[in-house]
């Protein structure tokens, strides 16, 4: 039986289909010596082993062996059953791992936007409690700098002139700052700053319409607006704010782990494919 490339499991009623290869990942597991007939609890049954457990959860075996990372939805829950699961086909590294589950429980993420338009300038703010998604809208968003006419600097467009990208201001690894719009500079000379946001192509100069483009990439990327509410201050500033559940980074097992050993043999964290 372990020469044979194709697996076919009956795992309570739910239907797998894997390689042999996959199974034998840890070679001291109930999985692998199954394959040699080493185990009398899962039944060769016309062509299929039969297993009496969970098939739901099993699915997360299954993707646990083919990745040799955990990562699970952002819903769930079952880390105790899941834990008796990996235990059960002798899976002591996930089983170690799943015990802890501080490291795999999504965390909420709080984000703020901070708006205000004073004459022909807006000026924003963005704090994030999550570092990395701030560099990651740092890297989205781009500021254009250009001089223009005093017959032109209102246009909705830019000049024909060449524009010149300007570097983000960073606060601290928490925040980002940028204004759009225009400013006298001398004679009939204008500085004029546009705001572009991937994917949008679009350089936008009117702080109103950047305020909207960087809101609908938020929701977009997952953010749900949780508050709105003005700033009493000197000048009226106003905050948007929002959150989402961030999934925990995956983590990556060494597969030659054998059953009373640490288990998790310090696995490290490795980025999720996006849309994972």
């Amino acid at each position: 039986m372990s020469n044979r490339e194709v697996v076919v499991l009956s795992v309570g009623g739910v239907r797998f289909v894997t390689q042999a290869s996959t199974l034998q990942q840890f070679p001291e597991s109930r999985l692998a010596r199954m394959l040699n007939d080493d185990d009398r609890e899962f039944k060769l049954v016309n062509g299929e082993y039969f297993v009496d457990r969970d098939g739901a959860l099993f699915s997360y075996i299954m993707d646990f062996l083919r990745t040799l990372q955990v990562s699970l939805p952002t819903d769930f829950s079952d880390y105790q059953r899941l834990q008796r699961e990996a235990q059960f086909y002798g899976l002591y590294p996930l089983a170690d791992l799943l015990s802890q589950e501080h490291l795999l429980k999504p965390r909420l993420e709080i984000l703020e936007v901070r708006f205000s338009l004073q004459e022909l300038q807006a000026f924003f703010r963005i704090f994030g409690s999550c570092s990395t998604t701030i560099e990651a809208l740092a890297e989205q968003i781009t500021v254009f700098t250009g001089q223009q006419s005093g017959q032109g600097w209102n246009s909705p467009f830019p000049s024909q002139k060449p524009l010149v990208p300007l570097p983000l201001e960073r606060p601290s690894h928490h925040d980002v700052v940028f204004l759009c719009g225009t400013e006298y500079s001398a004679g009939d000379q204008f500085m004029a700053r546009y705001v572009s946001i991937k994917p949008d192509n679009r350089k936008l100069i009117n702080g109103t319409n950047v305020l909207g483009l960087l809101l609908d990439t938020l929701l977009k990327d997952g953010f749900r607006l949780i508050s709105t509410g003005t700033v009493v201050s000197e000048e009226k500033v106003e905050c948007y704010t929002f959150e989402r559940m961030k999934r925990a980074a995956g983590l990556t097992i060494t597969a030659n782990q054998t059953p009373g050993s640490s288990g998790v043999a310090q696995p490290r964290r490795s980025q999720l494919q996006k849309g994972k």
